[in-house]
């Protein structure tokens, strides 16, 4: 198993978290999607052959790697950009030169993006080499669809080591960041025989996303995910779930549920048992098939193996 832990790099690149945390900051006062487009490309990255950055590996002639897989399409490339840049800056520094992966950079971003935008700050386990491998065939069927339900999202999430109470925290990320209309049109056009807008969909906030995605609309109209706070990693989140607001019917379940209801009620009205449960649930993630030994190595450009 991968030896992770929080002061992997003391003796190799001991500044490493603060060349990345002021790389990130950087990126983040140009513009704020470095927030939610890091921490998704982090919860990609990790779902698919674990957490060895090889969705940043760049599809070549004879290997369509990845990013080029449909469900990682609409990974923004400002999260991508935020890892390069990081990785730029520690390999400036002479004793931290092809010292430390790809896959920590993301990992100690990630982190940093979250705090940088009202979430919590902890402690990332580092650790981890850089993957060997990176195919679009192996996204099919890892990733969770906004469609999913309970069931579902929850054998995902086990298959990952996550429980039901990771995956809620988790599914929180989307108290940041947008999405485009033809992920959810089904949920305010055509749901059902019965039902044209999806009964559990809050009728204002159904009315509001057919205004900004009308029928014909361009697919690359963006929606805030978070109509209230979109800029704030909060537990807002779990507040709109109540109130009928959550724009995927992979989040609005987690309320109309009866077995995760309760987890929903709870953080809505209390921010920090939520933000221990996200810190304990990205740890987790943290920790999915880290890569070791003879399984990876360091990268030394981030969107190429060396």
């Amino acid at each position: 198993s991968a030896q992770l832990r929080q002061n992997f790099y003391a003796n190799s690149c001991s500044n490493v978290e603060a060349i990345v945390r002021g790389e990130v900051a950087k990126k983040f006062s140009q513009t704020f999607v470095t927030v939610p487009a890091t921490l998704r490309l982090f919860f990609h990255d990790c779902f698919v052959q674990g957490c060895d950055a090889s969705v940043m590996i760049a599809s070549t002639g004879s290997n369509k790697a990845e990013k080029d897989h449909p469900d990682n399409l609409s990974l923004a490339g400002d999260g991508f950009d935020t890892v390069i840049k990081a990785k730029a800056a520690v390999d400036a520094v002479p004793s931290c030169r092809n010292k430390v992966s790809c896959a920590d950079i993301l990992a100690l971003a990630t982190r940093d993006v979250i705090a940088m935008s009202g979430g919590p700050s902890y402690a990332v386990e580092l650790g981890r080499l850089d993957g060997l491998s990176s195919t679009a065939a192996s996204v099919n069927g890892k990733l969770p669809h906004p469609t999913f339900n309970l069931n579902q999202l929850n054998s995902l999430f086990a298959a990952n080591g996550l429980s039901q109470t990771d995956m809620i925290a988790l599914s929180a990320a989307h108290t940041l960041g947008f999405s485009h209309c033809d992920k959810f049109s089904n949920r305010i056009y055509n749901f059902s025989r019965q039902n044209a807008v999806d009964p559990t969909l809050n009728k204002d906030y159904a009315t509001q996303l057919q205004q900004m995605c009308p029928r014909n609309v361009d697919p690359r109209i963006a929606i805030n995910m978070d109509p209230n706070t979109p800029r704030t990693f909060d537990n807002v989140y779990f507040q709109n779930l109540q109130k009928g607001q959550g724009l995927f019917t992979s989040d609005q379940v987690l309320f109309t549920d009866t077995r995760s209801r309760p987890t929903v009620d709870a953080w809505a009205s209390n921010s920090q048992a939520f933000n221990q449960a996200f810190i304990t649930a990205m740890t987790k993630l943290g920790r999915v098939g880290v890569k070791t030994g003879r399984n990876g190595n360091i990268r030394r450009n981030c969107a190429a193996f060396n």
